[in-house]
């Protein structure tokens, strides 16, 4: 008999069969071997194509800027004023704009079960069937705003589903010596999807009719079917596979993604590692909702940790950069929004590529460090500059009003701010988020997190215009807070997973090692981790059970 630990951190007899797997199994397990990038280009075209959701959120992004300020859109959607002139109200435009990231936030907690219950792939075609309804809703609208916004609310249900489900079943499905960079190409495809959306209301706002919004919007059904043909492709996640049983498809999986051969004793390995810590997992009990609070090792406490990391991404203010990135362009002369779009889109794209390279090279921690304490200096300056020095007679747009050098300098530090959110936190709290759980409860844990980023999203989007308008560049030093403290927050309590397999993650936890001392923790050896490895909590750092 072996011995196991229950959730109150007793041992209780197991049958020794849960985590023997065949006694014919060499003494020493053989291990997949590490390759070079060129060995994982296949599986990095799969993880692309499962990237590719993160477009279709950021190409809704990069449009819906461009639709509020469009003729025929403020018309159709808008109110007369005294004048008799359309507009739309700060109201209207926040919901409009915000109503999808509730859609997301409840998408992303209700409807990526989906991804659970019938595999990864079809989690990820069945949102862009909604996405797809979603669409038809908006493209189909006359003069009734509020079946624009219903529309939006659908898409946004696809859209949350899609956040959660395509960092998963990357992390998944990755060899470990790429899984962060191929995470990371999920904000690639969003920041693509920015700069593609802008690019797109860029070129049709030139018409006069309903083109300049609905040839964006019908993109979309190419969007929603290269995603999908993608997954007709893609192979399932071995963690799923073996989960329900069915382990030869898991072989085939773990081959195709590693480039070996079914029959390499070192895909049996994987198998076996993965089987065993589900057999290890089902000692907890079923995955319910509780159990993330309750369960072990330490399951709550990377639950807010999740929460913590996507609310702080919102709040280090770059939604409120690409919102009102065009005011302090126009401090310059630069009085096209669609321009400005375009400028913060190239820089915003181009910089995540320094954040794949990056997620790899200095670790998750390093990424997130350096990122908080450069966007905290780039904040002070930016909200110092335009609240003392950018007006010179009072807060106003009117040319001739504002310091030219102190608009370029602003101009100058927004971007050098894209750069380092892109760079850092952007991808890097999807990688941490996508491998900081286990199986049984990862798509639960994402989803509560990742709504914790979307609700943020809906309220910087709904309230920043009517914060703007009251305090003005003021509002900057909301967001330098918010980055000062997270950097203390990840400096204390997100622990290091560069380099661990998604089962050595939770023996990382279920050892206590300190988050700050996380790096140099080495995991156990492959033989351990098949066969004799179960969580204890409270035990000595770097100590095994």
């Amino acid at each position: 008999m072996s011995q196991e630990f229950n959730n109150s951190g007793a041992q209780t007899p197991v049958d020794a069969s849960i985590l023997e797997k065949d006694k014919e199994q060499p003494e020493h397990l053989a291990a997949l071997p590490e390759k070079s990038f060129k060995d994982y280009i296949v599986i990095s075209i799969f993880c692309f194509f499962v990237a590719f959701g993160g477009f279709v959120f950021g190409f809704d992004t990069g449009t819906i800027s461009g639709f509020v300020n469009m003729s025929d859109f403020v018309q159709r959607f808008g109110q007369l004023n005294a004048a008799g002139n359309y507009y739309l109200s700060n109201v209207r435009v926040g919901l409009m704009i915000s109503i999808f990231n509730v859609g997301c936030a409840v998408g992303g907690i209700f409807l990526c079960k989906v991804g659970d219950m019938y595999g990864r792939r079809v989690g990820l075609m069945f949102s862009m069937v909604i996405y797809v309804v979603g669409i038809i809703i908006q493209i189909s609208s006359q003069r009734a705003w509020y079946q624009f916004f219903i529309g939006r609310l659908i898409a946004g249900l696809a859209v949350g589903t899609v956040s959660v489900i395509s960092p998963l079943f990357i992390s998944e499905v990755a060899p470990k010596q790429v899984r962060g960079t191929l995470v990371v190409c999920f904000q690639l495809c969003i920041t693509l999807g920015i700069f593609l959306g802008y690019c797109t209301t860029y070129g049709t706002k030139r018409y006069t009719d309903s083109r300049q919004w609905r040839i964006p919007l019908g993109l979309c059904f190419a969007w929603a079917i290269i995603l999908v043909v993608g997954m007709l492709s893609m192979p399932e996640s071995p963690r799923y596979l073996v989960e329900k049983n069915k382990i030869d498809e898991a072989r085939k999986s773990i081959a195709r993604s590693n480039k070996v051969s079914e029959d390499d004793p070192a895909v049996n390995t994987e198998v076996q590692l993965i089987q065993a810590g589900i057999d290890r997992e089902a000692l907890a009990g079923n995955a319910s909702w509780k159990e993330l609070i309750t369960g072990k090792p330490k399951i709550f406490r990377r639950v807010i940790m999740g929460i913590m990391l996507q609310s702080l991404q919102q709040l280090t203010g770059d939604n409120y950069f690409f919102y009102y990135g065009t005011t302090i362009f126009q401090a310059v002369g630069l009085r096209d929004s669609f321009q400005t779009s375009i400028i913060l889109g190239i820089v915003n794209f181009a910089s995540t590529f320094a954040g794949i390279w990056a997620i790899e090279k200095l670790g998750r921690r390093l990424c997130l460090l350096t990122g908080s304490a450069a966007m905290f200096v780039c904040f002070i300056i930016y909200s110092l500059i335009g609240s003392q020095h950018l007006y010179k007679n009072g807060y106003s747009n009117e040319p001739g009003n504002t310091y030219e050098a102190s608009g370029k300098a602003m101009i100058f530090i927004t971007c050098l701010y894209i750069f380092f959110f892109a760079s850092t936190w952007a991808g890097g709290v999807y990688c941490i988020i996508s491998e900081s759980y286990p199986l049984r409860i990862r798509s639960k844990a994402m989803s509560v997190a990742t709504a914790a980023n979307w609700m943020w999203g809906f309220l910087i989007s709904f309230f920043t215009p009517f914060i703007t308008s009251a305090i003005h560049f003021y509002y900057g030093f909301v967001f330098t807070g918010c980055l000062l403290f997270s950097f203390f927050y990840v400096y204390f309590f997100v622990s290091e997973t560069k380099g661990l397999s998604l089962e050595e993650v939770d023996v990382l936890y279920a050892s206590g090692v300190a988050p700050w001392k996380s790096d140099k923790w080495v995991p156990p050896s492959v033989d351990e981790m098949a066969h004799t490895y179960a969580f204890q909590e409270n035990k000595p750092e770097g100590e095994h059970v």
